[in-house]
């Protein structure tokens, strides 16, 4: 009987490469009972991959990974889980962010070609990277662009010599919007992989407990920027905060070394920590 799961995984519709329903055939490969699909900024896949779940035989939980802003930090990502993801409203301001997404893009493919030019390359146009990304687009579009003009080896490649150096500031939402816009969607909010916000414990068990006091209901334990101290440690913090626990491999599908389920090959997330997550999205549905 299958007993593990994956609750954080991308697809083409945000930074992925895979389609959701395609995910979903990966995910019953690997043996998972259930999968979240947590695009950034986009639920475009998410029904997508509710249909393939079906046939498939695999439990998938609707969510999003929002972008977030609090206090100084830009590097903090909030899933939502169990969202209702046809909500109009949601779909409106996910649109915006789509259009932030694009001038963002526009931004970094001219501060590329600026970089190109010095270099004595030809340039890229904008136009190669919609054709890559179709409705979704991120910088690993550009980076794909780039991978297949030589100009990179491959994906990492591109984004070490030229995504990160030419990078542009995107846009967030603040934390209070994300977390009240999850709870007004009968969501679960749960911080992920709280070491891409500092690697300060100290810091980190300040910040999620500020958080806590602000509604947030879970953290990532279990994510590939955790070594087993790390979990023992954000383990203990969410029992002591009253939080949910939840882990996941925050696939693409350009990583070399990371896979559905089992990430870096260090996770092994088990199924009853969906359990505590329905609780909670029950009681936020009834209480709208």
């Amino acid at each position: 009987m299958r007993q593990f799961m994956d609750l954080h995984i991308h697809t083409l519709h945000s930074d992925g490469v895979h389609t959701p329903s395609r995910i979903v055939a990966m995910a019953a490969e690997k043996g998972l009972k259930a999968v979240a699909i947590t695009d950034h900024d986009s639920v475009s896949g998410v029904s997508e991959a509710l249909d393939a779940g079906r046939h498939l035989g695999v439990e998938v939980v609707p969510a999003v990974e929002f972008s977030i802003g609090y206090r100084t930090y830009h590097d903090v990502h909030l899933l939502g889980y169990f969202i209702d993801h046809r909500d109009p409203s949601l779909t409106s301001k996910l649109q915006e962010f789509r259009h932030a997404r694009e001038s963002r893009a526009r931004a970094i493919v001219e501060k590329i070609n600026a970089k190109l030019a010095s270099e004595r390359k030809d340039r890229i146009t904008y136009d190669e990277v919609i054709d890559v990304s179709g409705e979704a687009m991120s910088r690993l579009h550009i980076a794909l662009v780039l991978v297949d003009r030589g100009f990179a080896r491959h994906v990492q490649d591109a984004f070490n010599r030229y995504l990160q150096p030419c990078d542009v500031p995107k846009r967030y939402f603040p934390l209070e919007e994300a977390l009240e816009e999850i709870r007004r969607l009968g969501g679960v909010s749960v911080l992920a992989h709280p070491p891409s916000i500092t690697e300060d414990r100290r810091l980190l068990a300040t910040l999620v407990r500020e958080m806590a006091g602000m509604g947030l209901n879970g953290v990532e334990v279990f994510n590939n920027l955790c070594y087993k101290d790390d979990m023992i440690f954000f383990e203990s913090l969410c029992r002591e905060l009253g939080l949910a626990m939840t882990g996941g491999s925050d696939y693409h599908g350009y990583e070399d070394d990371v896979e559905i389920g089992i990430g870096r090959g260090g996770l092994a997330v088990a199924y009853r920590l969906l359990e505590p997550l329905k609780q909670i999205a029950e009681g936020s549905a009834a209480s709208r």
